[in-house]
């Protein structure tokens, strides 16, 4: 189904667009369990540019409901261009308000503002999995929307943290809880924070550790040091570094929001790999997860192929209390065939840069690793 026009919301929907400022919608995002980093005001704005964000603002009879934080991208001089909505739009408030009538709404009020009214390519990446979405993957359709080809959906494991710890740990494969023991028995201290001079302790190590494993970086590191000083305080970043008696061995990187948590980034330092310090600070890491309230801890990528040690670390590390998954998908809605052509010849264009990178490390190194988890 095409988006040809503007379709109204339904009684008592309303939408305003651009009607917070930056601390209003930190409020805002407090609101839904389903806030995340992706949908910060401070990521849109590394990321993007300020000028390069907008944002929908959902009200049911008077409350909001939901909110979606877009980057624009266009072509400079012409009314062409993209709004990607990344992990958006939030809408998931408490265990009770599941009606996704919501979801919706808000999918519907983003096409009127980004593809009706402004004539661009919207582009929705979900925070929602194929083996509990289908229904809205058909509402999806039903409100314009197509599933991007060639885009890839991508897998991950998410693991239950409503256990206690204890049985956490008891779920945990044998492999992960014999290391963690190892772990446990030697003389590490374990540092976190979230200020800059951690993060730059952990680049150094990470840089290190890229250059060792020759893999292609997922993600721009420096970019997420400058979204961590631009986060609010009660948003940032935790950062963990675990010390041996001569130096850093392992760090870790996690985001918290709503009621889940995202692992970002893992390193271990040349001389770090027998310390198992990466097996600390995950424990750490759920330990204060469960204190925060979290339910839900994405392991944020997996590829048993092309990266089967992370892979078996994640998984191992989930055990018993973690599902694989997919993610439903990145959908389009576009009522511009030109913005339509730009946005694909864009893809096409990023998709090259990320196939010759991974060609040139591979040919380094005559073997290609991704998003590393220590």
């Amino acid at each position: 189904m095409a988006a040809h026009n503007f379709k109204a919301l339904d009684p008592g929907y309303t939408s305003e667009v651009n009607s917070l400022d930056e601390k209003s919608w930190y409020e805002a995002m407090e609101k839904f369990d389903d806030a995340n980093i992706y949908q910060t005001w401070a990521y849109a704005a590394v990321i993007a540019g300020r000028r390069n964000m907008s944002h929908v603002v959902l009200k049911r009879n008077g409350d909001v409901v939901a909110i979606a934080l877009a980057r624009i991208a266009k072509v400079p001089l012409l009314k062409l261009g993209i709004a990607y909505v990344h992990w958006g739009p939030l809408w998931r408030r408490g265990a009770a308000d599941k009606d996704t009538e919501t979801f919706r709404q808000a999918i519907r009020a983003l096409r009127n503002e980004f593809v009706c009214k402004r004539g661009l390519v919207l582009r929705l990446f979900p925070v929602l999995f194929d083996d509990r979405s289908g229904d809205i993957a058909t509402m999806l359709n039903e409100e314009g929307f197509s599933s991007v080809a060639g885009q890839g959906h991508g897998r991950t494991i998410l693991m239950d943290l409503n256990l206690p710890l204890e049985d956490l740990r008891d779920g945990m494969r044998p492999h992960w809880q014999r290391e963690l023991k190892v772990a446990e028995k030697k003389e590490l201290r374990v540092e976190e924070g979230a200020g800059d001079q951690l993060f730059e302790s952990f680049i150094h190590m990470y840089e290190e550790m890229v250059s060792r494993k020759r893999f292609v970086e997922p993600n721009d590191i420096h970019a997420f040091r400058r979204i961590q000083a631009a986060l609010p305080e009660k948003h940032k970043m935790k950062v963990m570094l675990c010390r041996t008696a001569e130096e850093v061995s392992a760090g870790a990187i996690c985001s918290a929001g709503g009621k889940s948590a995202i692992y970002l980034f893992g390193a271990t330092s040349n001389a770090g790999m027998k310390s198992r310090g990466s097996y600390l600070l995950q424990w750490r890491f759920i330990g204060h997860l469960k204190e925060q309230g979290i339910t839900a801890y994405n392991l944020n990528g997996v590829n048993p192929v092309t990266n089967p040690g992370t892979y078996k670390f994640k998984n191992d590390l989930a055990g018993k209390n973690g599902r694989e998954v997919s993610y439903l998908g990145r959908f389009d809605c576009h009522d511009s065939l030109l913005s339509s052509l730009c946005v694909r010849g864009g893809d096409i264009v990023r998709s090259s840069h990320r196939s010759l990178k991974t060609f040139l490390k591979t040919a380094r190194s005559g073997k290609l690793r991704t998003n590393p988890a220590q």
